[in-house]
């Protein structure tokens, strides 16, 4: 079986292509980029979309060297996300299940990040970090559903990096160029440090990082700490998390795991509960390849969706999702 999937929650137009084996036939990719210090402007998002998505999908139909007549199931990410994007990508599945008649699944975002994780990394049962712009949750396995041990309660640690850097004049996304300044810090600066039982908080790091940065402080100086306070944050929940829950498995996902001081500091954790660790290099970036997985595991394992199940949900939660794979 072949599936295909269509990733569109943000400011990623991702077209994935992959086999019922794990095989990965296509990935194709365009991104949005809004103007320095200024975030996604869904609007400008959604207009991105609508011009990039004909030359995406035939991108990944040329990569995998096949046409709509060989793929055997259509993915596409139902939520969460914004609004207009997703509704953008859930038309544009809709329209090419109607007119091929292929058989049409809409996934989890969240879900489909932990999935291509676990494929990619041969994990079975990890313990999840999945930190991403709109998410961050510390997750397990069990019962059939995600089970949320610990999560942000305001908002999610990449957009606080984004928040900061377009308070600063950074370009979005902005945790790339922070983490580019924090290796040229050399001074920590105290700030927040907000864990609550297993829980995190990032507002009052993002309000004492940006009024710093006005009071004149280093900016290489405040990404350093900015990193290391908001990281150790994350450390300190998902160790609480794995030695509570005895895990051997230690996975990152989600965008922000594309971080290396993030990486590095979570399996120096791992190694020291003899658990191994994984990130997905390539795909911790929203991609379409997870989308096209996820739908592949789904359907394999007998989920159908009528078209009047293929609305988005923009606040389409992890633990929502039955596992039934």
């Amino acid at each position: 079986m072949i599936s295909f999937g269509i990733e569109g929650t943000a400011h990623t137009i991702g077209i994935g292509i992959v086999d019922d084996c794990g095989n990965i036939l296509a990935d194709a990719r365009r991104t949005y980029k809004p103007d320095p210090g200024k975030g996604i402007i869904p609007r400008d998002a959604v207009q991105f979309m609508g011009d990039n998505i004909r030359s995406t999908v035939d991108c990944a139909l040329e990569q995998a060297g096949i046409n709509f007549n060989n793929i055997d199931l259509i993915s596409f990410s139902q939520g969460p996300g914004l609004g207009p994007c997703l509704r953008t990508a859930a038309t544009a599945a809709r329209v090419l299940s109607l007119h091929h008649k292929i058989p049409l699944i809409g996934v989890n975002h969240c879900v489909s990040h932990i999935e291509i994780g676990r494929l990619v990394c041969g994990l079975t049962d990890p313990l999840v970090l999945y930190v991403s712009g709109g998410n961050t949750q510390i997750l397990k396995l069990k019962d059939k559903r995600y089970r949320i041990f610990g999560e942000t309660l305001d908002v999610g640690v990449g957009n606080m990096l984004d928040k900061f850097g377009r308070a600063v004049g950074l370009e979005h996304p902005a945790g790339p160029k922070i983490e580019e300044l924090a290796k040229e810090g050399k001074n920590y600066i105290e700030l927040p440090y907000v864990v609550k039982g297993t829980d995190l908080s990032f507002s009052g790091v993002l309000t004492s990082a940006v009024e710093k940065f006005n009071k004149k402080c280093s900016l290489e100086d405040l990404c350093f700490s900015l990193q290391e306070t908001a990281f150790s944050m994350l450390s300190e929940v998902t160790e609480r998390a794995l030695a509570h829950l005895k895990s051997n498995e230690v996975l990152l996902a989600g965008g922000v795991g594309n971080n290396l001081r993030l990486a590095e500091m979570l399996k120096t954790m791992a190694a020291e509960h003899n658990a191994t660790f994984g990130v997905p290099k390539k795909y911790c970036s929203d991609n379409g390849v997870m989308i096209a997985w996820l739908g592949a595991l789904m359907y394999k394992s007998g989920v159908r969706h009528n078209l009047e199940d293929t609305g988005v949900r923009q606040d389409f939660r992890t633990d929502e999702v039955e596992i039934s794979w």
